[in-house]
């Protein structure tokens, strides 16, 4: 059998392949190279110090990226959004209303029973200088009056 009379009987099959024969296909399926695995290491972001927990000055209470948690009383943010204690106290959660909804807020209160957001009107400021409670050294020191001659 000629080529020509192969090629006249394949005539129904339109395809080239029909007069190659077989075509090999791949086995198996492409993948990606080795560097495209992996990623990099987790950042170890959340909170490190819970409710009632104690902190001392430069405790990292919350670490985060942008602001899910916003600094209250006697904490800061740093440049990376990390929040961190001002002074030795305890860690407080809570929540404000803000604009369309609320806004979560961390702080440190000197007593373990306070609560957060304090009412500066009835309860007065808690202030700190030089790690020194001002309110505390205002209560055990006697008031000087002027004697009456």
């Amino acid at each position: 059998m000629s080529f020509l009379s192969f090629a006249r009987s394949c005539e129904a099959l339109k395809t080239p392949f029909s007069i190659l024969g077989s075509v090999r296909t791949a086995t198996k399926r492409a993948g990606g190279s080795v560097r495209n695995h992996g990623g990099s290491p987790g950042k170890r972001l959340g909170v490190k110090k819970f409710s009632d927990q104690y902190v001392i000055p430069g405790n990292i209470i919350v670490r985060q990226r942008g602001t899910t948690f916003h600094p209250g009383q006697h904490v800061k943010m740093g440049r990376d959004h990390t929040i961190y204690a001002m002074v030795p106290g305890y860690v407080r959660f809570y929540k404000e209303p803000w604009m369309r909804g609320e806004r979560k807020f961390v702080g440190v209160v000197l007593n373990r029973g306070e609560k957060l957001p304090r009412d500066d009107i009835t309860q007065g400021r808690s202030r700190f200088f030089g790690l020194v409670n001002l309110n505390e050294k205002a209560l055990d020191q006697p008031s000087i009056e002027p004697s009456q001659s």
